[in-house]
């Protein structure tokens, strides 16, 4: 499992023309999944999210985590982070799981994220066309794979 995590002043997704998320002052998380990952990945993955210290202190020090501050999220589901590069000039997307896979797994991630928040998560919509508009604040931007967190 693979998380792109932005910290924002502000984001938003919208599919159709209609906005589905909105949020400010907390993180756009991006998720990738391929076959392997489990509960245990997105146990250990939620719980790093939630705690991790990248929004500033009094001091202007990257001290506090989404919890301490209170902030939104929105996850968006993306198989292209797994996109395989290698060869030629059209990436290859096979690591990246099927949705009979990837949606449950997903949909994990966000209840067990909820969970870790005590609130709300929003998210886009599985496999749809999506626009994701976000402010990055920083920018501050952190790559996260469970397969490399030993």
């Amino acid at each position: 499992m693979k998380a792109v995590i932005q910290r924002v002043s502000k984001a938003s997704v919208t599919i159709e023309g209609e906005k589905v998320a909105n949020i400010q002052n907390g993180l756009l998380i991006l998720l990738g999944i391929i076959d392997d990952d489990t509960q245990e990945d997105i146990t250990w993955l939620t719980k790093k999210i939630a705690n991790l210290r990248i929004f500033n202190d009094e001091d202007g020090v990257m001290n506090k985590s989404l919890l301490d501050i209170n902030g939104e999220a929105i996850v968006v589901s993306q198989f292209t982070l797994h996109a395989s590069t290698k060869k030629g000039n059209r990436p290859s997307y096979i690591k990246a799981a099927k949705p009979d896979v990837a949606i449950p797994l997903y949909e994990s991630f966000v209840q067990q994220f909820e969970t870790e928040l005590g609130k709300k998560v929003q998210t886009g919509e599985f496999g749809a066309d999506m626009k994701v508009e976000l402010l990055n604040d920083g920018p501050v931007t952190i790559i996260i794979d469970t397969k490399d967190k030993v």
